[in-house]
């Protein structure tokens, strides 16, 4: 199963903000519990870096000014995925790196969406379950349906 099948999932949860934008500006973004990273661009549209919410948070914590510019507190070190790729090779990367979402990116880095851990383990699960169901009826002497 490729990621672009789940463009619809992955699209959703797409959130861009200009490299420019202030921490303000992010944490109105991230404010929607549906989002959870947001991906920072320059003017062009290409993908600069990312913010999470835990950036942001830290970045509060640490009385960091509401107004800094979201630059200087974006991860620069993409991991990322494309349409292309694998779900389940990309779910192994986010387990072993620890990530609850990563951004999908294009042609020129151009954000297409994010993935969250989430959507990708149901997408998994699923094709689990018809492939157990696919077995099981060919087991059964029913064929495959």
């Amino acid at each position: 199963m490729r990621i672009d099948s789940l463009h619809p999932v992955t699209s959703a949860r797409l959130m861009v903000i200009d490299v420019d934008a202030t921490a303000r500006n992010a944490a109105l973004s991230l404010s929607n519990p549906a989002i959870g990273l947001v991906i920072v661009c320059h003017g062009s549209g290409e993908a600069a870096g990312v913010l999470s919410k835990s950036d942001l948070v830290r970045h509060l914590a640490n009385s960091g000014p509401a107004e800094a510019p979201v630059s200087t507190l974006m991860s620069r070190a993409l991991v990322s995925c494309g349409p292309e790729d694998d779900v389940h090779s990309v779910w192994q990367i986010m387990v072993a790196q620890r990530l609850q979402n990563i951004p999908v990116l294009g042609a020129g880095s151009k954000p297409l969406g994010i993935l969250d851990i989430r959507d990708a383990m149901k997408a998994l699960f699923e094709q689990e379950e018809l492939q157990d169901r696919l077995l099981a009826s060919y087991v059964g002497g029913i064929g495959y349906q």
